[in-house]
C-alpha cells in the first residue's frame, strides 16, 4: 500500500461547485465568499466572519488592526508552527516564546503569566491538532494583568487588557466546554489550506467576539479594507449601477478570498458532519489498538472538549529523537508517510538568529523528540486504517 500523510478530500460535490463558480463569471471575491462567510459565523455562533487567503493573514492583519507595533511585545507558544510566530515580526513587534507546560503541547499558563509585561498587546495561544487551549485560564490571566496594560489606542482601551488572538489553524469545528472554536478567544483565525479537516485549497477565516462600545460591521468593514488594498469597494459593490468609483483610505494589503475557493469550502461544509465523524471513528481505533502501550496519544474527545480531530499525535516515551527518526523511515518503507508536529520555533534557522535558543524551552524540546504523527485523513479506507497500525505496532516491536 502507498499511503499519504495528508491529502485533500475532494469529490463531484466540490466539482461541481467550482464548475458552477467559473461559469457563473464570478471567480473572486463575490457572492459565494460572502456566504461562505455567513456559514462560518452561524457554525461558530459569531456575530460576523471574514474570510482571507490565509489563517497568516487573518491573525496579521488583526494586529495591524489593533495597532499592535515596534514596541509591543506579543507572546507566543514555543511549540507551533511559524505563521503564529512570523506575524509578529511582519508587525515590528517583539516576539516573545514561551515553554510548553510539562508533557504538554499547551503553553506553560505559568509562564505565560510571568511574561507579561507593561509592553504585552497580544497574546497567540495555538489550539494544536485541533485540542483547543484552556482559555478559561488564560483570560483569568490576562485580566489579572489589568493594572499592567497600556494601550496605544481606542481599540486597545476598549479591551484595557491583553488581546486574546487564538491561533485556530487547526481548529475548525472543535469546542470546549459547550462553546464552539471561534468564539473563545477575542479573535480567532482559522486555515483552510490543503492538509485541513475542511479545505478550500487556500484560505482562512478570523471571527471575534463583540466588543463591549465596538460596531462589528466596523471590524468587518476594516477588515475588508485591510485585505483589499485599503479599496473603499470591493469587486461586487462596484457592480451596482453607477458605483465605479471607489477610494483608497489607506495603503493597505492583498488577502482577500476568492469565489473559486469559497465554492470549495460550501461544498466541504455540506460534507462536514460527515468528516469529522469518519475522522472520529479512525480515531476511535487508533487508541483502541495502542491502548496500554508505553506511549502518549492525545485526548481528542471528553466531557470537557470535543476535538475535530485533526491530527492523530504520538510521543513514543522513553525514546529517543534518532530512535523517533528511525521510525519515521521504516514506516515509510512499508508505504507509510508520517509527520512531526511540530519542531519548536527555537530549532529553527529563522529563530535562532532572532536569539532564541531551544536550551531554554525543555519541555518543547521533549515534546518533539520523540513525537511522531500518524497518518490521519477522510480518504482512508478501514482497510488503510488498520494497515497504518499494524505497520505501526511491528515498528514498535522493532526498538
Amino acid at each position: 500500500m502507498k499511503i499519504s500523510f495528508s491529502p485533500p478530500d475532494m469529490g463531484e460535490l466540490e466539482l461541481q461547485a467550482v464548475t458552477e463558480a467559473i461559469c457563473s463569471g464570478w471567480i473572486t471575491t463575490g457572492p459565494r465568499t460572502k456566504e461562505f462567510e455567513r456559514k462560518i459565523a452561524d457554525y461558530c455562533h459569531t456575530p460576523r466572519a471574514v474570510c482571507l487567503n490565509s489563517a497568516t493573514a487573518s491573525m496579521e492583519l488583526t494586529l495591524r488592526l489593533l495597532g499592535v507595533g515596534p514596541g509591543d511585545e506579543v507572546i507566543v507558544p514555543a511549540y507551533t508552527y511559524t505563521a503564529t510566530a512570523s506575524v509578529v515580526c511582519h508587525v515590528g513587534a517583539k516576539l516573545v516564546l514561551v515553554d510548553t507546560a510539562e508533557d504538554s503541547y499547551e503553553m506553560d499558563y505559568m509562564a505565560m503569566e510571568k511574561a507579561i509585561t507593561e509592553h504585552t498587546k497580544v497574546v497567540i495561544p495555538a489550539d494544536l491538532a485541533g485540542i483547543i487551549c484552556d482559555y478559561d485560564r488564560i483570560f483569568q490571566i490576562v485580566e489579572s494583568k489589568r493594572s499592567l496594560f497600556k494601550p496605544n489606542n481606542d481599540l486597545q482601551r476598549r479591551f484595557g487588557r491583553v488581546v486574546v488572538m487564538a491561533d485556530a489553524a487547526h481548529a475548525f469545528g472543535s469546542c470546549r466546554r459547550g462553546k464552539m472554536c471561534g468564539k473563545l478567544a477575542d479573535f480567532t483565525a482559522f486555515s483552510f489550506h490543503a492538509v485541513k479537516n475542511l479545505t478550500t485549497a487556500e484560505g482562512g477565516a478570523l471571527t471575534w467576539r463583540t466588543i463591549e462600545g465596538v460596531d462589528d460591521e466596523w471590524i468587518y468593514k476594516q477588515m475588508q479594507l485591510l485585505s483589499l488594498h485599503g479599496q473603499s469597494k470591493d469587486a461586487l459593490a462596484k457592480t451596482q449601477l453607477g458605483a465605479w468609483e471607489y477610494d483608497i483610505v489607506s495603503p493597505s494589503y492583498k488577502c482577500n478570498m476568492t469565489d473559486i475557493m469559497a465554492a470549495i469550502g460550501l461544498a466541504q461544509f455540506e460534507r462536514y458532519p460527515q468528516l469529522l465523524a469518519r475522522r472520529r471513528t479512525m480515531i476511535d481505533y487508533y487508541n483502541q489498538a495502542l491502548a496500554g502501550m508505553n506511549l502518549q496519544v492525545l485526548n481528542h474527545f471528553d466531557s470537557d472538549h470535543i476535538s475535530n480531530g485533526h491530527l492523530y499525535m504520538v510521543r513514543l516515551l522513553g525514546k529517543t529523537e534518532k530512535q523517533r527518526n528511525e521510525v519515521i523511515v521504516r514506516m515509510a518503507e512499508r508505504g507509510i508517510a508520517c509527520n512531526v508536529h511540530f519542531k519548536p520555533l527555537p530549532m529553527m534557522t529563522a529563530y535562532k538568529n532572532l536569539g532564541f535558543d531551544i536550551g531554554n524551552y525543555p519541555n518543547a524540546y521533549r515534546q518533539y523528540a520523540n513525537e511522531i504523527t500518524l497518518p490521519l485523513h477522510t480518504r482512508l479506507t478501514d482497510e488503510e486504517v488498520a494497515y497504518v497500525m499494524e505497520s505501526f505496532l511491528a515498528v514498535l516491536k522493532e526498538f
